[in-house]
């Protein structure tokens, strides 16, 4: 069997197998959850929602961890924590786009806009709004408290003071401080150190994007497989510079992105306000009036089609989508030249290959 063929199935059967995880521990909490109060429906709803389907990338990145650290490929412990990743990642979507007032995730409502017009429909008192977005933090914290009971089912490798314990902590907790430095950015007004505001950006896509969506779970499975830290080390070098440049491409596709295949309106970005390493860059290379009117456009919710043209216009002009894609290029030979130096099978490596060319190239 060739090597793509043999990535092929185990990949495949790997991510039915969260998948099938993932609906069962649904199952067994709908129903705990359903004992409390039937009303709690929609919640659990929004959460199945959410996991069923999506690229797995976390999910994988910890499989191809743990099998480059000689993981067994039928073993239960890596698809449960592939399952804790998923619903990690569900939470932080849920947050995601209520700080950053997103109506739509993957081409249809969000959590919180889902509630919202269950509120509307139903004709209940008081404010819509407030609703949905209360009811979707809720929803989020349970996602939230279903990872740690789902990263806990996988036992003793995964037990306090476990090096994957610290890895899935750490994650978190990183996911959280990047979230926070991200709106800071966007309510600290107008920048003026422009070089800086680079800095910033870079930092703020390392840990609330790049380490929890390749670095830590690769680490992760590779902990969970008990991988040497040299190992792991390696994995590192490897997969935080295409965490980055991951977050590089999605901020681009957030203003140049065609909606059909993103799933989210033209120019969403810049009605959420994200100052993203593209904007500081247009920022710092275009002219004093262009700036100007960037600073007083971003963030505008009622930013309009032609607004977003020429603030397009701008990014493009200024040279700030070619030097991000210069920083693409450059962060993906980062982690293409680390993954070389690994020393793993065939198999592991091939897979990973794969997925950072999917990561670095992906058009949504």
């Amino acid at each position: 069997m060739s090597v793509s063929e043999q990535l092929r199935i185990e990949q495949t059967a790997f991510v039915a197998a969260v998948a099938g995880e993932l609906t069962d521990f649904l199952t067994t909490r709908q129903s705990l959850m359903a004992a409390i109060s039937p009303d709690i429906d929609p919640i659990m709803g929004s959460i199945s929602n959410l996991v069923t389907g999506g690229k797995r990338l976390r999910a994988l990145m910890c499989y191809w961890g743990w099998r480059g650290a000689g993981g067994d490929p039928a073993a239960e412990e890596i698809v449960t924590a592939g399952s804790a990743l998923e619903l990690f990642q569900a939470a932080a979507l849920i947050h995601d786009d209520i700080i950053d007032r997103s109506d739509t995730r993957r081409g249809g409502p969000s959590v919180h806009r889902r509630f919202s017009q269950l509120h509307h429909a139903q004709g209940w008192a008081l404010d819509s709004e407030r609703f949905g977005q209360a009811a979707a933090i809720l929803t989020g914290d349970l996602c939230l408290s279903f990872s740690e009971e789902a990263f806990t089912d996988i036992g003793e490798h995964a037990a306090a003071g476990s090096r994957a314990r610290l890895i899935f902590n750490l994650m978190r907790a990183e996911v959280m401080a990047g979230q926070y430095l991200d709106i800071l950015e966007e309510v600290a007004g107008p920048v003026r150190d422009r070089a800086g505001a680079v800095t910033r950006a870079q930092s703020i896509i390392r840990f609330k994007s790049a380490k929890y969506s390749t670095e830590h779970p690769l680490a992760l499975g590779g902990a969970l497989a008990g991988a040497p830290d040299d190992l792991l080390r390696g994995y590192s070098a490897f997969a935080l510079p295409l965490g980055e440049a991951f977050q590089l491409r999605d901020d681009v596709l957030g203003v140049f992105g065609d909606p059909v295949t993103t799933g989210k309106p033209a120019g969403d970005d810049l009605r959420e306000g994200k100052r993203t390493v593209l904007i500081a860059l247009a920022l710092g290379q275009a002219t004093t009036a262009e700036s100007e009117f960037i600073d007083a456009k971003l963030g505008s919710p009622d930013l309009g089609d032609a607004d977003v043209s020429e603030i397009r216009r701008i990014i493009e002009e200024s040279g700030a989508l070619q030097a991000t894609e210069v920083l693409i290029n450059e962060f993906g030979a980062a982690a293409y030249n680390a993954l070389e130096q690994l020393p793993l099978d065939e198999l592991p490596k091939t897979a990973l290959r794969k997925l950072a060319e999917a990561t670095v190239s992906r058009a949504s």
